[in-house]
């Protein structure tokens, strides 16, 4: 994970993600009510990755999942592993872990470039405040020189987006979080600040970060575990419906500082000791992790937690690629597949795994009274030269790369590319493989200029030196198929990539690039080679693109692994799956829908089970049209990729093809806003499916699909017509 800012001119350090450890003893939460069809689920386990694989890298090396068998096993043994679940775009941590917490798409949350946004400040030129803050931050608390004071997590209207905590504190339920982006403290001294009060001691605690950052329990109404002499403070919403939430009412506890004592482990909690790993070293605060816990460490604080007493609990795990463990395992930074280390790491993900399923059951916490969840945020592009030996599988025959700069992603100058190129425009961008660009001055997306840098853009090409290929920025070598994208504001609008309460956080358009390539500033056309990443995300090929969803415990289907043809379900799902299974509900409508095939039909109500079949056509139809890797979604990448790099007599082409494109949203937003009244009303409401509604929205639904399909198989053609 990048939790780094990065801006033109220059190539921050990368910062990791992880977390803290929380400690013992506090008695169960008898309040908490979840509200399970069953009665069954008495404690909720979420827990997303960064990065962690079930698809192969290399088709001989085994994924991540099947170097983990202790968690792949407990999945599909005990429940549902779905291979068919997607990104959101960008594919990145932030607005993927937040697309996941809240079953809204991007443009329902305000960030839909990660790990930084974009926005238009002061003289039109971009700036890149971080994805990485606390819920209720404005964007001129995460970066003032904005100017801009909307909610950086914001509705359409306006609101501060609804908290994923709120209907099991509503239960009466206390919610911990460890690590996970955007429900924590993330950032010394402003959340802090923010939190605490300028004037309180926390404010001027010179180790506020490693005391407050990172560790959060939001409490239910009244838990003692949150109270003042506790140093519980208000956990305020400020747009939350109804009641207003906080004050005396609502409260939580922010930092390690505060939350190890009430749960009676002031010294830290031990993490799981697994091979000849460091994890075994106690943790007393953020500054120890920085954001990068292994499972030794997550693991062990999620079973403190819910052993003490702390209902539900969403957590994070670091990825397995890159050394987490430090010196003691490698002196490589990040890994190839097959390559020792990253095999021994995932040797200790997996012992770690099988501790924590033993640890629960011999507590009576498992799948008989636990949902347990289980997801990535997205997936990875690995970026390398050709392992060796040819046969290597990593587990028996370990595979190598060749000496430094043999595994590292291609950190390319976008800014010389086009300047060399001969375009002087001038722009600001998000440094990525994904590349979202702020045009300075902010023109109209039909701007000559704005269409002239898209060109450059898309006819460049650079060094690959891990092939010794010159490779397009759209492409995957010399003369290849185009397998990036190009888009402005009109494809960005269908990608769920605009906000409509903050128009200046738009883009000017987006290069969805060559995965092999991560665009920076302020270097040379020379591409150099960077040894501290070689997984590039942010992008739109399939393994970057593609996903899995595990879940486990009362209410879900055993299934085991499920092929990623038999039903498509994307990050944006998990959230309403998780309030349907749970009883809960929450407090707005939700971009995703339940999934139905991974629920036992024993935990659907008769009403929802009679109308199945007609549901379930209607929530494919709903990903088809409206999931960022969905059909529709898909062919507009196309046909706005040809649009964009077309250049005809009066922009003809281009004007025709945005047209459409702007037609396909409006047609799809009136199908999704039927299809999620349908949904909803049915899942949660008990409301009765109209039969004739649904078959004519079905009709609907195929004909924008095949008008797509047939328009990205011929955009010229398309454009003529």
């Amino acid at each position: 994970m990048r939790r780094t800012t990065k801006i033109r001119r220059a190539l921050l350090p990368a910062v990791g993600c992880g977390l803290l450890v929380l400690g013992l003893a506090v008695t169960a939460n008898a309040q908490c009510q979840l509200n399970s069809r069953s009665g069954k689920i008495k404690h909720v386990v979420y827990v997303e990755f960064d990065n962690v694989h079930f698809t192969r890298d290399n088709p001989n090396v085994p994924s991540d999942l099947e170097q983990m068998p202790h968690l792949l096993n407990f999945i599909k043994q005990k429940g549902t592993f779905d291979t068919g679940d997607h990104a959101v775009l960008i594919s990145h941590t932030a607005n993927d872990i937040l697309t996941t917490q809240t079953g809204l798409y991007s443009d329902h949350d305000g960030i839909f470039i990660g790990n930084s946004f974009g926005v238009f400040g002061p003289g039109n030129t971009g700036q890149f405040p971080s994805s990485f803050f606390y819920w209720t931050d404005l964007v001129s608390d995460i970066k003032s020189t904005t100017n801009d004071n909307t909610f950086a997590l914001t509705t359409p209207d306006g609101n501060n987006v609804p908290a994923p905590w709120v209907p099991f504190t509503r239960a009466g339920c206390d919610v911990g979080a460890f690590s996970t982006a955007n429900i924590v403290l993330e950032r010394a001294p402003f959340d802090v600040i923010k939190v605490f009060g300028a004037g309180s001691p926390e404010a001027t605690d010179p180790n506020m970060t490693n005391n407050y950052i990172g560790a959060a329990i939001h409490c239910a109404k009244g838990s003692a575990l949150c109270s003042t002499a506790n140093r519980g403070v208000a956990d305020t919403l400020p747009d939350e419906p109804g009641v207003p939430y906080g004050g005396p009412d609502y409260q939580a506890l922010f930092g390690l500082k505060y939350i190890l004592p009430v749960l009676n482990a002031p010294a830290g909690i031990l993490p799981y000791t697994v091979g000849a790993s460091s994890d075994g070293v106690p943790i007393t605060g953020f500054s120890q992790l920085n954001f990068d816990p292994t499972p030794a460490q997550t693991l062990a604080v999620v079973e403190t937690m819910l052993k003490q007493g702390i209902p539900v609990v969403f957590a994070y795990i670091a990825d397995a690629h890159d050394n987490q463990e430090g010196p003691t395992l490698s002196a490589e930074k990040t890994f190839g597949p097959g390559e020792a280390p990253y095999v021994t790491q995932l040797q200790h993900f997996d012992a770690a795994f099988n501790t924590f399923f033993t640890n629960l059951k011999n507590a009576g916490i498992d799948e008989t009274n636990t949902l347990f969840i289980f997801t990535p945020d997205e997936g990875d592009h690995f970026v390398g030269t050709t392992a060796t030996p040819a046969n290597c599988d990593g587990v028996n025959v370990s595979c190598t790369y060749g000496p430094l700069g043999s595994v590292g992603e291609i950190q390319l100058d976008l800014d010389a590319v086009t300047a060399a190129a001969g375009n002087p425009t001038l722009y600001t961008f998000h440094t990525d493989d994904a590349a979202t660009v702020y045009v300075n001055g902010n023109p109209a997306t039909n701007d000559p200029s704005v269409r002239a840098l898209e060109q450059t853009m898309g006819a460049a090409s650079a060094l690959n030196p891990h092939t010794g290929l010159n490779e397009s920025l759209l492409g995957t070598g010399l003369g290849s198929a185009i397998q990036g994208a190009l888009v402005d504001q009109v494809g960005q609008k269908l990608l769920h990539m605009s906000s409509a309460s903050d128009p200046l956080r738009n883009p000017t358009f987006t290069l969805f690039g060559n995965p092999n390539f991560f665009f920076v500033s302020g270097k040379s056309t020379t591409p150099v080679v960077g040894t501290s990443f070689a997984w590039n995300h942010g992008d739109i090929q399939p393994e970057i693109a593609r996903t899995f969803i595990g879940m486990a415990g009362p209410g879900v289907a055993n299934l085991g692994i499920t092929q990623s043809h038999q039903f498509f379900t994307d990050h944006v799902d998990v959230r309403p799956t998780m309030m349907y299974l749970t009883g809960l509900q929450d407090d707005y409508a939700h971009d995703g829908r339940v999934i139905l095939e991974m629920v036992d039909p024993s935990a659907l109500p008769r009403s929802v089970r009679i109308q199945a079949p007609t549901l379930l056509a209607l929530g494919q139809l709903y990903k088809q049209i409206d999931a960022p890797f969905g059909q529709l979604a898909q062919n507009t990448l196309k046909v706005s990729t040809y649009a964009l790099l077309s250049n005809d007599p009066g922009d003809a082409t281009y004007n025709s093809l945005e047209s459409k494109i702007a037609n396909w949203t409006t047609q799809r937003d009136a199908l999704a806003v039927q299809l999620q009244s349908i949904l909803e009303g049915a899942e949660f409401d008990g409301k009765s499916v109209n039969e004739a509604q649904a078959l004519r929205i079905l009709g609907q639904g195929i004909v924008l699909l095949l008008t797509s399909d047939a328009c990205a198989a011929n955009p010229g053609l398309c454009a003529r017509f």
